[in-house]
């Protein structure tokens, strides 16, 4: 079971003076299967909701695969996918919203899930802004990275390996930065009136001092999106909502509350 967070050393971003911090309770390595569990619970419930937007992140990608197979631009696939991961956790409002209303013992609705978003819209728009930068910062990185393609050789793998690794080392370090900040921000600004600074350092606190239990996690995510990408993103229409809910019972493990709250 989680810990308390007073159980916890104290870090640099909690004193960091930038903004307040919600403090975090300490995670098991494996709590997210936890999460899994009760997403798919959700999924039961609300099967049309779900699946709703499950079409939406796949139509997403299949709409950006058509565009790059009908300019011809193939180098753009890569950078455009991460793109598509960067906005995810935006995207996700409204299952979080759904598995909110079922913690509340209410009925979800679609239409109230579309909502979500303009709670706290202030600083919904201000995180929307910060993962535009971010997918900004990624494209044109991307765009210099091409001065490692060999343009007039042949497409071996020997040609291709400093394109390749530095492409490849550049793209993790940027994801797991996404990752920092974007695991808990979405559900933070969704249910408590909070400035985008407290619920952005909010998250980076709470991973890293959950680093192993929250690295699994990354990696689950990871794994479901690979298996998107081999089948085509069909997959994505049942893994995206349950990587949705689980993240919204992540944050509920997770993240410190004045009052003890669960949800089975």
């Amino acid at each position: 079971m989680s810990q308390q967070f007073d159980e916890m050393p104290d870090t640099a971003i909690e004193n960091s003076g930038i903004a307040r911090v919600i403090p975090c309770r300490k995670l098991e390595m494996f709590d997210s299967l936890k999460w899994l569990s009760l997403a798919v619970n959700d999924f039961k419930r609300a099967p049309v909701i779900s699946l709703t937007y499950g079409a939406v992140f796949t139509l997403i990608p299949w709409l950006i695969y058509y565009l790059i197979n009908s300019t011809g631009w193939y180098m753009i696939i890569f950078p455009a996918m991460v793109c598509f991961m960067l906005i995810g956790p935006y995207l996700a409002a409204g299952l979080y919203d759904v598995a909110w209303q079922f913690e509340k013992k209410r009925t979800p609705s679609f239409r109230h899930s579309l909502k979500a978003m303009s709670r706290n819209a202030v600083n919904e728009w201000g995180f929307a802004i910060l993962l535009m930068v971010f997918m900004i910062a990624w494209l044109r990185i991307a765009s210099l990275l091409h001065a490692f393609y060999p343009e007039n050789e042949a497409y071996t793998l020997v040609n291709l390996g400093t394109f390749l690794i530095i492409g490849t080392l550049i793209g993790v370090a940027l994801t797991l930065l996404v990752f920092f900040i974007t695991a808990f921000t979405q559900p933070i600004l969704l249910e408590r009136r909070v400035d985008l600074a407290t619920a952005v350092l909010t998250s980076m606190n709470a991973v890293w001092l959950n680093k192993k239990a929250m690295f699994f996690w990354a990696f689950v995510i990871f794994i479901s999106v690979c298996i998107g990408f081999f089948t085509f993103f069909l997959a994505f229409l049942v893994l995206m909502p349950l990587i949705g809910y689980a993240s919204w019972h992540g944050y509920i493990d997770t993240i410190e509350v004045k009052r003890e709250r669960t949800y089975e």
